[in-house]
């Protein structure tokens, strides 16, 4: 397994949730983290913030650089680039985790919203993945990954929600493309998606029932260190599950990752996107009703 001492990784949305525990884990190898988000104020619905985490980052080993970001707008990633490259010396992967949610059809979904994901799923990982390939270029074992889902054409991700579902396939799809388009500069790239409801700040108002059924965002962050720690373009080009990977690298206890360590609940909540095997029971889609962006 390849060192994360020292390298340096750029992830957006890491002011909370999924991304914060990936720039923990990381940092615990030694990286340099970027935290890349919106949120620099403190917010009373939302805990955390890019300067918390950075201070997370730095408890926990790595360094930090917190740096407010607008994923949409291509002056603060090159911004983003700028500083990253200024203050450590390279990029060696950047993790595309910033995202925006509205589960609703063509008829309810206004414009402005279908914008918004448009700009902040799929034109997000364009421009970061563009403004960083020079410098990806340069490592000895450059990553990107994106947190988007395989693609399973079943009807009930489109009936439903057919706006959002099209900038995360977007995103997956651009995940393969790149993948192939890179092969000459040696360049992993990948994707993430969660078997189960990831229970985070962002999720949280599903209730009792959802937390009982949920997983925490570690297991995404062990599957995502894993994933970078892994050389020479050994995994790429794939739509990942975080479970699933896991178990191919010989992690068995995922009672570990449970939200509630005290609940009796076996029917895990698969997330979006995944087909529930015959080790889960299929209900209720995931409590993301409204409109969230890290």
């Amino acid at each position: 397994m390849a060192s994360l001492n020292n390298k340096t990784i750029i992830i957006t949305g890491a002011s909370r949730g999924i991304g914060r525990e990936i720039a923990l884990a990381c940092a615990r190898d030694g990286a340099n983290i970027v935290i890349a988000a919106k949120s620099d104020e403190p917010n009373p619905k939302l805990e955390g913030t890019i300067h918390s985490v950075a201070r997370e980052v730095e408890e926990a080993g790595g360094q930090a650089l917190a740096i407010k970001v607008d994923v949409r707008s291509e002056e603060d990633v090159d911004n983003l680039i700028a500083k990253t490259v200024e203050r450590f010396g390279g990029i060696d992967a950047i993790i595309n985790n910033a995202g925006a949610i509205a589960l609703a059809g063509v008829e309810s979904t206004p414009l402005k919203k279908l914008d918004l994901m448009m700009q902040v799923n799929f034109r997000a990982v364009f421009l970061l993945s563009q403004k960083a390939l020079p410098h990806l270029k340069k490592s000895d074992n450059p990553h990107i990954l994106s947190l988007c889902p395989p693609l399973d054409m079943d009807r009930r991700w489109l009936r439903n929600h057919s706006p959002y579902t099209l900038t995360k396939y977007g995103m997956s799809m651009l995940t393969l493309g790149m993948s192939d388009e890179f092969k000459r500069y040696g360049i992993s790239v990948n994707a993430l998606w969660p078997r189960t409801v990831i229970h985070t700040a962002a999720t949280s108002f599903g209730g009792k029932q959802s937390f009982d059924r949920a997983r925490n965002p570690l297991i995404m962050a062990d599957a995502a260190h894993t994933l970078l720690q892994t050389s020479a373009r050994e995994v790429t080009g794939q739509l990942l599950i975080d479970e699933d990977f896991l178990r191919s690298r010989g992690e068995t206890n995922f009672d570990q990752y449970r939200a509630n360590p005290d609940s009796d609940k076996t029917d895990l909540m698969p997330d979006l996107f995944v087909q529930a095997p015959d080790a889960y029971v299929y209900g209720e889609q995931p409590p993301l009703g409204g409109l969230n962006e890290e």
